[in-house]
């Protein structure tokens, strides 16, 4: 059973990672969970460190759907150029990662442009949503990679001793 938990925990680690960008896998609760099979098996992290993580899981995951959000609406974004935001990314999914990148943009663009907004506003509100998505999506990749470090620096040395 131990063996079956490490190796999960492995696969889930690379899995977070990849989720931590693709925005059809949970990314970086993945990664906590990859913690607590580590933990089930070794008990290396304390309550402190699995508490901390697990409250940066969540705080991570209401800045992920925020973040965009209150950039575009800070920079002047309709509500109908971050649905077409969401719709652009979605629809981009299938042609990752430039289709996802693009698809951001140009949905953003297209449904600002849709509400009446000029080229350069529409434009202006475009960018600011797409650079919100590259923050959330940089912050998800941090902590997941900080959570993959914490595990491969305590099963590594578990393997060593």
């Amino acid at each position: 059973m131990d063996v079956i938990l490490i190796i999960l925990a492995i696969v889930l680690c690379i899995i977070g990672i990849v989720g931590s960008v693709l925005p059809a896998l949970p990314g970086h609760p993945l990664n906590y969970i990859a913690m607590w099979c580590v933990q089930w098996v070794y008990h290396p992290f304390s309550n402190t460190v699995l508490t901390v993580f697990g409250i940066l899981t969540v705080v991570v995951i209401l800045f992920d759907y925020l973040m965009p959000v209150w950039w575009a609406k800070k920079y002047g974004a309709t509500r109908q150029g971050i649905i077409g935001s969401i719709i652009g990314m979605l629809s981009g999914i299938f042609f990752t990662p430039i289709g996802m990148i693009l698809g951001t943009l140009a949905g953003a663009i297209i449904g600002d442009m849709l509400a009446g907004r000029t080229g350069p506003e529409a434009a202006r509100s475009g960018m600011a949503t797409l650079i919100g998505t590259f923050v959330a999506v940089g912050v998800k990749v941090l902590l997941a990679g900080i959570m993959t470090s914490y595990i491969m620096y305590e099963l590594i040395a578990k393997l060593l001793s």
